[in-house]
């Protein structure tokens, strides 16, 4: 082989590459904006920003927004938006109270019924939106005031509280560690390590499977690059935990939910449907789509993420309140913006959803230990959705 040839194919190859990359921009482009932020936040606060004590806060203080965003995913995939889902969780939550702690009702049943309530509530608006062809935003703006009336009127202006451990711990508690001492939990490094290398081997699986069938695209020099970055972010992570109480139950439930979003966007008819159903939605009905169904569906399903973040937050503050939810609702759309998601639907990942919520975490972590105040982070919070919406719509023009 002459220099000249092994030149040639060492350009065609960069290219390759190059080309993969700006062909996948919007992935990389949202990890790449993470990982700058948190670099940016960890350079102006000394180094305190991913002390371990606030690798947990950024978990258990977010949790909620990862939860609903989850579910605000798949509405704004098939092409609608909810806004209603701060005042759904706020009413999820007075409800989860007032059976606790007025009429003593065991922690779990009051879970249950409220996690039945916020299907009834998605359902409820659902029905307006897919069959009745109301515009989302009308009929959530709605849902929005009612909730949130509703609320005032379940609690009036008191809070219900306290509740039984078990339940508290759902925001508040970590994982038991039999080995956990007074600085470190070994048990935590242990998990996060296995699981680090589980997905590593995971990933090679998937890529020889796609080789096989002659689907894979992605440059063995990127995948090797996005190999070890995956790897030794969990790693760090496991080990920041490790030295502030071990794994957060907040932690589990969002890992659990995280792999079947995933699954389920990815793997299944349905989530193929959602997807078909933002992008053409003629196109998908005149496929065999039941479209109206779907879209029912998607309400019923953000109606109990939005009743489990309820559960969520009112477990977290220790007592239900009225004021509870107020603005999440632009947190979570915010979340899913910046995270990927198409204003027009048919374009949205659940790995971008959970990047975007975890960029609105650090960014809230990041800016309250510089000091900023409430009005300072809501003005750079909007400029940042303006920025994520201003790339979708440059993106959507040049592809």
């Amino acid at each position: 082989m002459t220099d000249k040839t092994a030149g040639a194919m060492v350009a065609a190859d960069t290219k390759s590459i190059k080309d993969y990359i700006m062909g996948n921009i919007r992935d990389y482009g949202m990890l790449l904006s993470l990982l700058v932020i948190i670099v940016f936040f960890q350079y102006m606060t000394g180094g305190i920003m991913l002390a371990p004590q606030n690798v947990n806060n950024i978990v258990m203080q977010n949790g909620y927004v990862i939860v609903m965003a989850l579910g605000m995913l798949l509405v704004i995939v098939a092409g609608y938006i909810d806004l209603s889902v701060g005042s759904v969780c706020a009413l999820a939550g007075a409800i989860a109270g007032v059976l606790m702690q007025r009429w003593q009702w065991d922690w779990v049943s009051a879970s249950l019924v409220t996690l039945a309530l916020g299907a009834i509530i998605g359902g409820s608006q659902g029905y307006f939106i897919a069959y009745l062809r109301i515009p989302s935003f009308i009929v959530t703006l709605g849902g929005m005031l009612i909730f949130r009336g509703l609320t005032w009127k379940v609690l009036g202006s008191t809070n219900a509280g306290p509740f039984a451990d078990a339940f508290d711990k759902i925001s508040s508690g970590w994982i038991p560690d039999p080995w956990g001492g007074a600085n470190f939990w070994p048990l935590t490094l242990a998990i996060g390590l296995g699981l680090a290398a589980i997905g590593v081997v995971l990933q090679i699986k998937g890529r020889m499977e796609r080789q096989k069938h002659g689907v894979e695209e992605e440059p063995a020099v990127v995948f090797l690059g996005r190999l070890v970055l995956m790897f030794a972010a969990a790693s760090y992570v496991s080990y920041l935990l490790a030295h502030w109480r071990g794994i957060p139950n907040m932690l589990v439930i969002m890992a659990i939910l995280i792999l079947v979003y995933s699954f389920v966007t990815t793997r299944t008819v349905v989530g193929r449907r959602i997807y078909a159903l933002g992008g053409n939605e003629k196109a998908a009905k005149l496929s065999g789509v039941k479209t109206e169904r779907l879209a029912f569906f998607t309400f019923v399903n953000m109606g109990v993420l939005a009743a489990l973040a309820g559960l969520i937050v009112t477990a977290r503050f220790g007592y239900a309140t009225p004021k509870a939810g107020d603005g999440y609702e632009l947190d979570v759309i915010a979340a899913c913006f910046i995270g990927g998601a198409s204003a027009s639907g048919g374009v949205g990942k659940v790995t971008g959803a959970v990047i975007g919520a975890l960029l609105m975490g650090v960014m809230n972590i990041g800016m309250s230990i510089l000091g900023l105040g409430i009005d300072d982070q809501k003005m750079i919070k909007g400029i940042v959705l303006l920025f994520a919406v201003c790339l979708d719509v440059y993106y959507k023009k040049k592809g």
